[in-house]
């Protein structure tokens, strides 16, 4: 069975986006190049994807992937979108657009992941229901200096101390990036 990974940037005070659900702070921070270019490792684990809508709809507006669908990262690569809305799909991508809870597409996600991994690319909520539902064995949050006040949380669910055990921790550029596994409630 892959492991699900949780892999994002956030916020020193934990937030993913602002309120308007930009991601511009990541984009200035010193030494985002540094943290950039150690994810292409990550990615080799990966064998499928899952997002949320507002994630896709930000990526489809960010990289103007419906007028170069050859900007999508993420090729050879399942990625499974939840949502209950009709949303366009990047022409060439294998896109699976699915509803409902996560525990209804499992099987079908850990199928196209193979033996490889499942990163949960956003957002938040989303990452909630897989703790919820006891699919969630990794949190990867690379720490920004920068803060927002408001805006999307890094993870809005309650995952307490006996939850998440300290794996790893490294410094890329101006990121404090820390890993969790995570434990299966008792």
């Amino acid at each position: 069975m892959p492991r699900v990974i949780f892999n994002t940037a956030t916020t020193l005070d934990g937030f993913l986006a602002d309120d308007d659900d930009s991601l511009s702070w990541l984009f200035v921070v010193p030494g985002a190049d540094d943290a950039e270019n150690a994810f292409g490792g990550f990615l080799e684990g990966i064998g499928a994807l899952i997002m949320g809508s507002t994630t896709y709809e930000w990526l489809l507006a960010h990289e103007k992937l419906l007028e170069h669908p050859e900007k999508w990262y993420y090729t050879g690569k399942p990625a499974f979108v939840m949502s209950t809305r009709d949303l366009p799909a990047v022409p060439g991508a294998d896109l699976r657009f699915r509803s409902g809870d996560v525990t209804a597409v499992w099987d079908e996600l850990a199928a196209a992941a193979g033996d490889r991994d499942v990163w949960i690319v956003g957002g938040g909520d989303l990452v909630g229901q897989f703790a919820d539902a006891a699919l969630l064995d990794e949190i990867r949050v690379s720490i920004a200096p920068t803060t927002l006040g408001s805006g999307r949380p890094l993870l809005p669910r309650r995952l307490e101390s006996d939850r998440l055990r300290l794996e790893k921790v490294a410094q890329a550029g101006q990121f404090a990036e820390l890993v969790y596994s995570v434990r299966t409630a008792s």
